[in-house]
């Protein structure tokens, strides 16, 4: 009776301490958003903003989600909106749908600061290759590193110091126009009718190579024009997964950007 007093309290209700169905057998769950559990167990790292579901070879659904360690104290380094001028995707979570168990493995043992957890929290870091095989097949490149990584790589792609300082190859990220469907974000945007195109998960060929593979897209255009310059893509599948490849257009040819082909 105690313990179903102090719930009810917690949960503004008397069902709870009237109810004859909660017996001692009785579990509550609570914290059970993915983002809010993770974050309760590791409040010390950031948490991508898209976890995903997958299937495990039993049937079992399973939400893996991308941990990231930053900081904004690294020298010589560029800062990035909320995620300062460090990061680094050491984690992966893994959290069971049924009974909200939650596991995180290293996926990056060679970052000083995870590291450093791993030592401060001795057990809380479990190696990535003890991870189950069925669910270590769908780790796929987290979306909100590779966001960051291509709006460096938008200016510092350019090699040459005259180039470089002149932005004469700066590249920009295509925008699309904030549709009915998406009322929220025009809210926040406020008139601006326009915003960045988030990169998309695909299955394609790669140059060079002679199967397709699961990756993380991003097409570039030329600054402030609509023509396709060149794309970005995270490859997930081992054993290349984590590495980048880039494309460059040839400048002379007309290649359609995103804003293009909607029109046609």
């Amino acid at each position: 009776m105690w313990r179903k007093l102090l719930f009810s309290a917690r949960y503004a209700t008397l069902r709870i301490a009237l109810s004859n169905d909660v017996t001692r057998e009785s579990r509550i769950l609570y914290h059970r958003q993915i983002q809010e559990r993770v974050k309760k167990i590791a409040p010390f790292i950031t948490f991508d903003r898209d976890a995903y579901l997958v299937i495990a070879q039993g049937g079992r659904l399973f939400w893996i989600i991308d941990g990231y360690t930053t900081s904004n104290r690294y020298p010589y380094s560029e800062p990035t909106q909320r995620l300062g001028n460090y990061i680094r995707n050491s984690v992966k979570a893994v959290v069971d749908a049924y009974d909200g168990s939650v596991n995180f493995y290293l996926s990056n043992p060679e970052d000083p600061i995870i590291l450093a957890y791993a030592k401060v929290f001795p057990g809380l870091l479990k190696p990535l290759e003890t991870m189950p095989e069925d669910l270590r097949a769908h780790i796929r490149y987290p979306q909100d590193l590779f966001v960051v990584q291509a709006k460096m790589y938008s200016t510092y792609h350019m090699q040459d110091p005259q180039v470089f300082y002149n932005k004469e190859d700066l590249l920009s990220i295509p925008r699309k126009a904030v549709e009915q469907q998406e009322p929220e974000i025009g809210r926040m945007m406020g008139r601006a009718t326009e915003r960045d195109i988030d990169p998309y998960y695909t299955i394609m060929r790669l140059p060079g190579e002679k199967k397709e593979e699961f990756v993380l897209l991003l097409p570039f255009t030329p600054n402030k024009k609509d023509n396709m310059r060149a794309w970005l893509a995270a490859r997930s599948d081992p054993p290349h997964y984590g590495k980048l490849i880039a494309l460059d257009f040839p400048k002379a040819k007309l290649v359609y950007g995103p804003k293009q082909i909607d029109a046609r």
